[in-house]
């Protein structure tokens, strides 16, 4: 059986940079514990230390895994980036939850 993959979708340039990406890896982890398989795509936060592109290819990155995902998982905080994937997701026709205890009640984990 192939696990539910999940993209993690929350703030990034709003705040501090670091601790957005830790709340990413975080919910990542206790999604992968649940038995779904997460995308973190602020993972690119690291890439972009290393090579920078500009926001713009970073989100139509995004927009690919979106589609790719069989979900969307919208984490709290204020984003112009995570409202345009939820936009994508709902456009794809992909579920969209708020919580973690959403989603694990949708796919009766």
């Amino acid at each position: 059986m192939s696990k539910i993959t999940v993209f993690i979708s929350s703030p990034y340039t709003l705040g501090d940079v670091a601790l957005n990406v830790r709340e990413q890896m975080t919910t990542a982890d206790k999604l992968i514990n649940m038995g779904f398989a997460p995308f973190v795509p602020l993972y690119t936060h690291f890439q972009h230390m290393v090579y920078p592109q500009p926001y713009e290819t970073w989100l139509s990155l995004d927009f690919v895994w979106v589609e790719k995902c069989d979900c969307l998982l919208r984490l709290e905080g204020e984003s112009k980036g995570a409202d345009r994937e939820v936009e994508k997701a709902y456009e794809l026709e992909k579920q969209v939850f708020y919580s973690i205890g959403e989603l694990v009640k949708y796919y009766q984990v």
